[in-house]
């Protein structure tokens, strides 16, 4: 099956767990916001959140033939199965989507150190109050998520997150590691030594062959100001 892959085209985002996850699995797939042509384009994406009789509410999502499935947790446990990436069993295939959905939490907060009043502000709009949301979240909230996957990590002791084979969990903490170290440098720089197992498991992962190459290629977008991972050093301060 060719998937139809929809996310902003020039953000890595709330997205990027689900291109991971396709490119992990060599999965045949089209980003259809990035690119050009008849049905292709920003406009095509709009056109089914406004058209569908059952509209996303926001990228991303996947057409998979005659599904179209939001929500980044959503959309990998859908693919984990297809693709090699999620446990067998009903109950790891729960605890797995457990898993994704607190690491959409742990994306939320992230958002808000640079957007802690609105999404429709600017974040020079709210600096302020950005610096006060930083400071709680480098201090609380990064030791409190990490803590807890690097819990998680050691707890299963086979180098996963589930069982002895990687699953979209992990390449969504390859994601995490390498967001924070964008965003707060100075943070992790200090603080990577206390999750030993979450740093090692971002670097197993970076050198998978069909990863690295596309970790090297121009399909994956830099971060950049935009997406939820901002590098601020106002806010590290």
């Amino acid at each position: 099956m060719r998937y139809e892959f929809y996310y902003w085209p020039s953000i890595q985002g709330r997205g990027e767990f689900v291109r991971l996850a396709l490119e992990f699995a060599n999965a045949e797939y089209v980003d259809i916001a990035r690119e050009s042509g008849p049905g292709m384009g920003v406009a095509a994406m709009m056109d089914l959140i406004n058209g569908d009789n059952r509209p996303p509410f926001a990228p991303p999502f996947l057409r998979a033939g005659k599904l179209l499935i939001g929500q980044s947790a959503n959309i990998l446990q859908y693919l984990g199965p297809r693709h090699g990436l999620a446990p067998k069993s009903e109950a790891g295939r729960l605890w797995a989507h457990q898993l994704q959905l607190t690491i959409a939490d742990f994306v939320d907060e992230v958002h808000d150190t640079h957007h802690p009043i609105a999404s429709s502000l600017y974040y020079h709009d709210q600096v302020p109050e950005a610096k006060r949301r930083t400071q709680h979240f480098l201090a609380e909230r990064i030791p409190k998520y990490l803590g807890y996957f690097e819990g998680m990590l050691n707890s299963n002791g086979l180098g996963y997150s589930i069982g002895r084979s990687l699953t979209y969990v992990d390449l969504s903490l390859f994601q995490i590691i390498a967001g924070l170290r964008y965003a707060f440098p100075k943070t992790m720089t200090k603080s990577e030594r206390k999750y030993p197992r979450l740093i090692a498991l971002h670097d197993r992962i970076a050198q998978r062959p069909s990863l690295a190459s596309y970790l090297n290629s121009a399909r994956r977008i830099p971060f950049n100001q935009n997406g939820v991972f901002r590098y601020y050093p106002e806010l590290e301060a």
